[in-house]
């Protein structure tokens, strides 16, 4: 049956479907399985150190094109997980949590789109681009995506799991993976390009556990 509007009136039946747990989890996989890709791309076309040869500009720039080009859908994707995750929450919403987990989360996508735009200018400009200009776009592609986008996604998970322990919405294994997540994240950030995967990993997991509460799995099969 589908809930109230704010106003008291009823939803239609196609917005009611668009709220469901359904919705939420096919939205964090996509949004998983492009994101995962986009840093694989971009990881298998630059490298992590700054101090190599630029050649990987001219002969690599058709993987940093496609990951440029798939980032704003996957962004499309955790923008609705956000909002139907926040809609799951209901009457148990604490604003100062929920607040940080909005907030978080628009950050991380910022930072993410931020650093794909300046891999896909790299990208366009090639070996045109003088050596010292190379290197600093370098390393704010890497100090984005491995300082501040690992952090905002802890920060995301950190704020979301505190909801789901004060309410009791998700198991306390989910609540205690998301913390434990979230410290690698913010510890060892830096350490390596390939710990953001872990965020779509943990989105992957919270998507097939609201898969799983709802029915579908078995239903489907």
């Amino acid at each position: 049956m589908a809930k109230l509007e704010a106003d008291g009136s009823s939803p239609s039946r196609v917005v009611g479907s668009l709220t469901t747990p359904r919705a939420a989890a096919l939205a964090g996989v996509l949004f998983a399985v492009l994101f995962i890709t986009v840093v694989l791309l971009v990881r298998a076309a630059m490298p992590e150190t700054v101090d190599g040869s630029i050649e990987w500009v001219e002969s690599r720039r058709g993987g940093i094109r496609i990951a440029a080009t798939l980032m704003p859908f996957a962004g499309i994707a955790f923008l609705w997980f956000i909002a139907v995750v926040r809609d799951g929450l209901g009457i148990f919403e604490d604003r100062f949590f929920a607040s940080v987990f909005l907030g978080s989360g628009l950050l991380f996508l910022a930072t993410i789109f931020f650093a794909t735009s300046v891999a896909a200018g790299l990208a366009a400009t090639g070996t045109d681009t003088d050596d010292e200009t190379m290197v600093f776009a370098m390393t704010v592609v890497m100090a984005t995506c491995k300082t501040f986008a690992t952090r905002m996604a802890a920060v995301f998970m950190i704020s979301l799991a505190t909801i789901w322990w004060k309410t009791g919405l998700m198991p306390r294994w989910l609540v205690v993976l998301t913390y434990l997540t979230a410290a690698a994240q913010l510890i060892a950030g830096e350490l390596s390009m390939w710990v953001t995967v872990a965020f779509p990993v943990w989105v992957i997991v919270v998507s097939g556990l609201l898969l799983a509460r709802a029915g579908l799995l078995d239903r489907e099969v």
